[in-house]
């Protein structure tokens, strides 16, 4: 933890000269900080800034905290990576680092020369502005994050606990099923012919239908739904209910949830295309059931925005394409695009859409990508192309500049073979493929993160000017939660509004393309949608 005088002085220079301070790593260096009571306005975030350029300049997976900096700046040696802290093992906000940093250089020192090398390196690249504005964002996001950490997520304990009693029956001790379970195994055993049959086992699921002269590949849900057995109804009930008892159910809230609050550890850029993970708590699967039990304190509220179809109004704003563009000036840009193409059938519209952003072929996906090609050519020729330069093996970039990682060796052996046995060109073609419909979505879903990341860093500052006591709580790509006093609500939602606004004019200059915020101001998370 930082010590007082260490705290008082950050704070007293952040009152007097708002400077952006230079961390090796936020997701470190400011939770400590928070903890004391001080709030950062900016920063500059090595550590995510060190992956950027790695990723630009083709190295991808590279370590990229202050000690591999250091190494690479001196040309020693680069260690790897320390893992990530436990909370109650904060370092102080000027020793990121486990270890003495190679040559022994003085922390203080080393995040100077750090910084200045990747100042130096950003300059040379082709879009450095574009750069800088990601750098800028992912900072910002960085100081969001543990900004979300430490606000924690307003959870009710008794509507969660009352909610799993619902579902599952009373508790029961660690191991043991819970009645509702209990009740569906017993259901799924006589549907067998009363042989025992373990739903928690899939290979013995698999061998269970087998011997009613069903052969399935696996025991997934999507392959069950295909299946007319009369224990198909309790294994997807079982299913569903199963992965509420194991991943959010007594035991999760025996350990995450802590004084009404549930607090993961966020990762900024935890995804390669620049999106979030969390570390703990499963913060970004949270089932909309347990939505119920996320609820405002006494006076306060929760403003829930959405991004409504970010990632397809990203691909019009990308790709320049006029016609895409008007069709996103609706808020449901599907009901659009389906009476503008696809006579007003919107789930035949949705799956166009889609098949184009992640390289869908199967079914009916084909003449439907035919019709959009025809209306939409250079939304289509954009992500085509984006595709073909993953099949060939070469990088892409995001809006701003985020970088896809280049294939593997392998994968170059296996698509560059001039073997011409047929079934080794099949797999190469395949995998080529595979690739193109990698790196085609790629330069979609990381712009969106290009977008989100600037959205989180105007709104935080927006906030703090207009509503200081409002807490972003929760992110998850394309939605974004604040917590705030109930006479706050709507200059919340006005600073979420610019914020959107701003955010599109920042990453993507004069588009006409809309990228509306469905705002929702409720007492429960569960009321949003």
């Amino acid at each position: 933890m930082v010590s007082t005088d260490l705290a008082r002085a950050v704070a007293e220079l952040e009152r007097a000269h708002r400077p952006r301070w230079l961390l090796a790593a936020a997701a470190e260096a400011y939770p400590p900080l928070l903890a004391a009571g001080v709030r950062l306005e900016r920063c500059h975030d090595l550590a995510l800034t060190e992956a950027i350029l790695l990723g630009h300049l083709g190295r991808h997976g590279e370590p990229r905290g202050l000690a591999a900096a250091v190494a690479r700046l001196r040309g020693l040696p680069v260690p790897d990576d320390t893992a990530p802290r436990k909370r109650d093992t904060q370092p102080t906000l000027f020793e990121p680092e486990h270890e003495r940093l190679p040559g022994g250089v003085d922390p203080l020192d080393a995040v100077v020369q750090v910084h200045a090398e990747q100042q130096r390196v950003l300059a040379g690249l082709p879009g450095a502005d574009r750069l800088r504005l990601l750098v800028a964002a992912e900072s910002a996001s960085a100081l969001a994050a543990a900004e979300m950490s430490h606000h924690g997520l307003p959870w009710r304990v008794d509507v969660h606990e009352a909610l799993l009693a619902e579902l599952l029956g009373p508790r029961t001790p660690v191991g043991v099923r819970p009645r509702a379970l209990a009740e569906l195994a017993d259901r799924i055993t006589e549907a067998f012919g009363g042989r025992a049959v373990n739903p928690d086992h899939p290979p013995n699921v698999v061998r269970a239908f087998a011997r009613e002269g069903v052969d399935l590949p696996s025991a997934r849900a999507w392959v069950l739904k295909d299946v007319d057995h009369p224990a198909v109804a309790p294994l997807l009930e079982y299913k569903e209910l199963s992965r509420l008892w194991v991943a959010h159910g007594w035991s999760w809230l025996d350990q995450w949830v802590r004084d009404g609050r549930f607090r993961t550890e966020y990762v900024v850029a935890g995804v390669v295309s620049g999106r979030w993970a969390t570390r703990g708590g499963a913060g970004l699967q949270l089932p909309r059931t347990l939505r119920r039990a996320v609820v405002a304190d006494p006076g306060w509220t929760l403003v829930v925005a959405d991004a409504a179809q970010l990632e397809p109004r990203v691909l019009a704003a990308l790709s320049g394409d006029h016609r895409l563009a008007e069709v996103s000036r609706d808020t449901d840009l599907y009901t659009t695009l389906a009476a503008d193409a696809f006579h007003g059938d919107r789930a035949r519209a949705k799956v166009a859409m889609l098949s184009a952003m992640y390289g869908g072929t199967g079914g009916e996906a084909g003449p439907l990508m035919a019709v959009l090609r025809r209306r939409f050519p250079e939304a289509v020729d954009y992500v085509e192309a984006a595709a073909r330069a993953g099949e060939q093996g070469r990088m892409v970039r995001s809006r701003l500049g985020r970088t896809s990682p280049a294939p593997s060796e392998a994968w170059r052996e296996l698509t560059g073979s001039a073997d011409d046995d047929e079934d080794s060109a099949r797999r190469s073609r395949r995998a080529a493929r595979d690739w193109g419909r990698f790196t085609r979505n790629f330069v979609v879903q990381a712009s969106a993160a290009d977008w989100t990341a600037a959205l989180l860093g105007v709104l935080r500052r927006g906030l703090a000017e207009s509503a200081p006591r409002a807490q972003l709580v929760f992110f998850q790509h394309d939605e974004v939660m604040v917590h705030c006093p109930r006479e706050d609500a709507d200059a919340v939602r006005a600073r979420v509004d610019a914020a959107g606004e701003e955010a599109s004019r920042l990453v993507f200059g004069g588009t006409p393309v809309r990228f509306p915020l469905q705002t929702a101001a409720v007492t429960c998370y569960g009321d949003a949608k």
